[in-house]
Parts: C-alpha cells; structure tokens; sequence
C-alpha cells in the first residue's frame, strides 16, 4: 500500500535523500578546499620560480656589468659633478672594467685614456711628472677620465650624448658634425656619421641606465 503524504514512511523515504544530499555537498565542499589547497600550492611554487629567476637573472646581469672601483666612481663622479652611473656605464663600455687594458689605437686603462690626453689633463690637474703608466692606475685613470668627461659635459651644455660621441670620436670631429647641416639642425646633432660611434653612444646610454638599476645604493651619492 502506497504511504499518503505526511505518513511516517514519507517521512522515512525524505531522511534518506537529505543524508544523501548532505553528504555530497560535504564531498563537494572537500573537493573545493582540496581544489584550493592545490592552487595555493601552485602559486607559491610561481611565486617561488619567479623570486629564483629574478635573482638568477640578476646575478647574471652584475656578472655583465661588473662593478669595480665603486667608491672611487664615486668620489671622482662627485667631484667633477657627474652622473656615477655614467661613468660606470663608460667604463663598462670602454675596457670592461679592466685595468690593464690596451687598445690597438693606444689607449690605456679603465677609461681608455689616449697618453697625449692624458699629457693634457695632468697638465690641467696640475700632476706632475706625468707618465703613460700613471693611465694604468685605476683612481689616477677614473680622477683623469672624469675630469676629461666633465669637460666635454660641459663643452656641450651638458648634453650626453654629444659628450659622448666627442669621448670616443673626438671634439673635432663632432664640431665637423656640428657645422654640416646633414648632420646637425639648430645645434642639436641629427645623426652620427660613424657607425661605431653612434653604437658607442647608444651603448653607455643603455649600460648607464643598467647600472642605475643593478648599482643604485653603490653608486648612490
């Protein structure tokens, strides 16, 4: 015999679906705190990956652009009122930060110092007894770099790039540039006419700004 509604057989046949449905909805709220645990698992192993791999890739960067001499960088940058991280940034560029360093045209040390400059800026320093191997000093080296630097900075009205592009290929070149109008408009520079020159330029401009990033309590004044 079918039970009628609100008979205790009716009431027995509900009590079994409700455990059923209270049961399942325990599996599936298990099911989410499982499914929660795994993602928050999973996130800090991102996490973690991502802080390893930007340090990784840091340390890989300092190796690039080593830092030697900081205080010395400082002191000298301070003195002649430049940019630390400019004159890191020309030393990377210029002889990788290696003292001893010799190119074929002549120049010497970390700033790639030519002697007959060199001659000039003891003069100007007022170093006496002025000689080739002095370009081999690392503090003598950056004090006569950055003094030429400033020099140059100050040559043109504090533009970077002309500065740059007199250290490595000379004022008189650049006042060559400067008078052609193919290359110069309202005495700004358009265009570099040699290639590693324009290269070198671009170059300690990017390295400039990688030392700010990798060296900026070094190197802060």
């Amino acid at each position: 015999m079918t039970a009628a509604p609100g008979t205790a057989a009716g009431k027995k046949t509900r009590g079994k679906g409700g455990r059923k449905n209270t049961a399942g909805k325990k599996r599936k709220q298990r099911e989410r705190v499982r499914a929660l645990r795994i993602a928050a698992v999973a996130l800090s192993l991102v996490v973690l990956l991502s802080a390893l791999l930007y340090f990784v890739n840091r340390r890989m960067e300092k190796r690039t652009y080593r830092l030697a001499y900081a205080e010395t960088i400082r002191q000298e940058s301070a003195a002649f009122g430049l940019d630390p991280y400019l004159v890191a940034a020309v030393i990377h560029c210029e002889s990788s930060g290696l003292a001893d360093a010799h190119s074929p045209k002549g120049a010497c040390g970390l700033m790639q110092i030519m002697p007959a400059t060199g001659a000039w800026i003891a003069e100007k320093l007022s170093v006496p007894s002025f000689t080739e191997e002095m370009l081999y000093e690392p503090e003598q080296n950056i004090r006569f770099g950055c003094w030429y630097l400033s020099y140059l900075m100050q040559k043109y009205n504090g533009e970077t790039d002309l500065a740059l592009a007199a250290y490595n290929a000379g004022p008189g070149n650049v006042k060559k540039w400067m008078e052609d109008p193919a290359y110069s408009e309202a005495g700004h520079l358009k265009v570099i006419p040699f290639a590693e020159t324009e290269k070198y330029v671009k170059r300690v401009n990017a390295a400039c700004g990688k030392y700010r990033e990798l060296y900026e309590k070094e190197l802060a004044q």
